[in-house]
């Protein structure tokens, strides 16, 4: 971690984060040189490793709950105002000469966003969808505009934020990613029944007396998270992806909401590392890359559930001699 960060953040997040950062890469380094895997030699891939992994996780972890609700989208609306975030971010720092990492500005940004896209619903009464693409296009252009205010700087730093890259994810922002990981797993984990409840059905849920509007919220702000997370490495037009495609493709190969959480993340984790090696293979967008070969696993998911389906169908409708 640089120096300026080592001096903001708090001496036990630092040292903790710092010393799991350390044993990580001792340990790929260990593992490239048993088995001559030259990629597992830079330092800038084993950060890029674990935050691929970090995501394979959290992605599939909060998607299956929006794709199961219809709010697929919304990882695509908070993408655009985490977006907006960078550009805060970078023209804070390019106009006042100030040290703050566009990654906090985009959390800070998108968890607003997931917010108001909640607050615009309740209010106005008004579908998700609207509310979702109100908060997209405003988020955008506000993105836009800041850019554009200082063209000359931002338009080159910001390319990186938009299309994701390996090589940029340094240890500061392998550290905020341990950090969100670590919050979405554990809110998930302490509210996982209430949030199931509110899932598959709002109205019992607030008869049996659940706050439905505040895991609404939790749900909306963990969803930034994911998305601000995996901006690193995904790129903000494409991040959204992991929250819909590798659930998408669990749904075929799993029953049950369980299965489907546990079938997803083994999807996701198969996509990111599959992926994070031919884009660093073959020079590739890392973001792109990961997309177009979970959207791969997702055909060949189709296609396995169609066979089991037929290979079940002559087993149900048999009758007996």
């Amino acid at each position: 971690m640089t120096a300026a960060a080592s001096a903001t953040a708090p001496p036990g997040q630092v040292a903790g984060t710092g010393w799991l950062l350390d044993r990580w890469s001792d340990l790929l380094a260990l593992l490239g040189d048993a088995l001559g895997i030259g990629m597992l030699e830079y330092s800038f891939m084993h950060r890029a490793l674990l935050v691929g992994i970090l995501i394979g996780v959290m992605a599939p972890l909060i998607g299956t709950f929006l794709v199961h609700r219809q709010l697929a989208l919304i990882g695509d609306a908070l993408a655009h105002t985490a977006f907006a975030g960078v550009a805060v971010g970078l023209f804070v720092n390019a106009v006042f000469d100030v040290g703050v990492s566009p990654y906090v500005s985009a959390v800070v940004v998108a968890m607003l966003a997931a917010l108001c896209i909640e607050l615009i619903s309740e209010v106005t009464d008004a579908y998700n969808d609207v509310s979702m693409a109100i908060v997209l296009s405003t988020g955008f252009a506000l993105g836009a505009v800041l850019i554009s205010l200082n063209a000359g700087g931002l338009a080159v730093g910001v390319n990186q934020y938009l299309f994701g890259n390996l090589s940029t994810v340094s240890r500061e922002n392998a550290t905020i990613l341990l950090v969100l990981f670590a919050v979405i797993v554990g809110v998930v984990a302490v509210t996982y029944k209430q949030l199931l409840y509110v899932t598959f059905d709002e109205t019992a849920a607030r008869v049996a007396g659940i706050n439905v509007p505040w895991y609404n919220r939790v749900m909306a702000m963990l969803t930034a998270m994911v998305v601000v997370g995996a901006m690193q490495i995904m790129g903000v037009i494409l991040v959204a992806a992991m929250l819909v495609v590798p659930v998408a493709g669990a749904a075929q190969l799993a029953r049950g909401f369980k299965g489907a959480l546990l079938a997803s993340v083994v999807l996701a984790e198969l996509a990111v590392l599959v992926g994070i090696t031919l884009s660093y293979q073959y020079e590739t967008t890392a973001g792109g890359t990961i997309v177009l070969v979970a959207v791969g696993i997702y055909i060949v998911a189709v296609l396995a559930g169609k066979v089991r389906t037929r290979r079940e169908r002559p087993a149900a409708g048999e009758r007996p001699d």
